[in-house]
C-alpha cells in the first residue's frame, strides 16, 4: 500500500475514487429514501416553491475543493491534497448522479434518460480503476515503440496519441463508447472496434449505413442478437442501483422496450438544399415531411414486427 500507492504520489487519486464511489452510494440511497417518503430521513432541499438538485452543491463542491488542489499543488502537501480530492470526487459524484439532467435539461431523474446518470458514474469509476491500477493512455503504443527501436520523442509522442485518440474517435463514432474508452488505454480493441460493424443508430451508421440497406440490416440483426443480454443485465444493476423507474416495470418487459426503442436505422444526415436562394437549406430532417427520408427497413430476424422506422 505505502510502497504502490503513498511512494508513487496516487493516494489523491485514491481519496478521490473513494470519494467518488461512496458520494454515489450515498446520494443514490437518500434519494431512494427520500422518493419512499421514509419519515426519519431528510426531505428535498427547496428555495421557496424552487427544487435545489444536489448538482448545485456538486458544482459548489468541485469548484471550492478543485481551487483548493491547484493552491496545495503547488507545495505538493499530499495530505491535504488527499483531503480535498475526496472532497472533489463527492462534488463529482453529486453532479454526475444528474449528469442527464444536465444532458437532457429537464429533470429526467426517474425516467428512463435518467439512466445516462449511471452510465457516466460507471465511466468516471472504470477511467478512474484503470489508471489506479497502473493503466496508462498510450502505454501499449510506447510499448510497441520500444520493442520496434522507435527513437522516444516528442514528435513520436505527438503522433501516436493523434493515432490513438482519432482511433477512438472512430470507434465512438461507431456507437461503442465502452470500446473506445478501454481502447485508450489498450490500442487493440480500437483497432477491433474500428474493423468491426457500427451501432445502427451511431452516427457512423447515419453517414455510412443508410444507402446500403443489407449493411443496416445486419448491424440491426447483430444489436438485437448482443445486446439482449447486455441490456437486460445492465436494467437489473441499474435497477438495483438507482430504483425501478415509472416506465419500466419489469426487466424482461424492459429489455424488448428497450431493443424496440434503440434498435432502429439511423436516418440519413441532412444535406443541404441545392436550391438557390440567399442560403441553404437543410433536408432530410425527420419532419421535412418525407423529404430525402431512407426507405423503411425490415429487419429479417424480427419478421412478424412492422418495418422499422428511422427516426432522429
Amino acid at each position: 500500500m505505502s510502497h504502490d500507492i503513498i511512494d508513487r504520489g496516487l493516494l489523491p487519486l485514491l481519496v478521490f475514487f473513494c470519494g467518488l464511489i461512496v458520494g454515489f452510494v450515498v446520494i443514490r440511497v437518500s434519494v431512494r429514501l427520500i422518493r419512499a417518503d421514509v419519515r426519519w430521513w431528510f426531505s428535498n432541499v427547496t428555495a421557496g416553491d424552487t427544487h435545489i438538485h444536489h448538482v448545485v452543491f456538486g458544482v459548489v463542491l468541485t469548484l471550492s475543493s478543485g481551487l483548493g488542489l491547484i493552491a496545495f499543488s503547488i507545495n505538493g502537501d499530499q495530505t491535504a491534497m488527499s483531503v480535498l480530492a475526496g472532497l472533489f470526487g463527492v462534488g463529482a459524484a453529486l453532479i454526475l448522479d444528474e449528469f442527464a439532467l444536465i444532458f437532457y435539461l429537464r429533470d429526467v431523474y426517474w425516467s428512463q434518460e435518467g439512466r445516462a446518470s449511471v452510465d457516466a458514474v460507471f465511466v468516471a469509476v472504470a477511467a478512474t480503476g484503470m489508471i489506479l491500477l497502473g493503466f496508462r493512455p498510450l502505454d501499449l503504443y510506447f510499448d510497441a515503440l520500444r520493442d520496434l527501436r522507435v527513437e522516444h520523442t516528442v514528435i513520436v509522442d505527438v503522433v501516436a496519441a493523434g493515432v490513438n485518440f482519432l482511433l477512438a474517435a472512430i470507434v465512438v463514432l461507431k456507437g461503442k463508447v465502452w470500446t473506445g474508452l478501454i481502447g485508450i488505454f489498450a490500442w487493440p480493441l480500437l483497432i477491433v472496434g474500428m474493423l468491426r460493424l457500427a451501432r445502427p443508430t451511431s452516427p457512423w451508421a447515419r453517414w455510412r449505413y443508410v444507402r446500403r440497406p443489407g449493411k443496416m440490416e445486419r448491424a440491426i440483426r447483430r444489436e438485437r442478437r448482443l445486446r439482449r443480454p447486455l441490456v437486460q443485465a445492465k436494467i437489473f444493476v441499474q435497477d438495483l442501483i438507482a430504483g425501478r423507474p415509472d416506465v419500466l416495470p419489469h426487466v424482461r418487459a424492459a429489455t424488448e422496450d428497450r431493443l424496440d426503442e434503440v434498435v432502429r436505422p439511423a436516418p440519413a444526415p441532412p444535406t443541404i438544399s441545392p436550391r438557390r436562394g440567399l442560403s441553404g437549406t437543410m433536408v432530410g430532417l425527420p419532419d421535412d415531411a418525407g423529404l430525402s427520408r431512407p426507405r423503411p427497413l425490415r429487419t429479417t430476424d424480427d419478421s412478424e414486427h412492422e418495418p422499422v422506422e428511422p427516426h432522429a
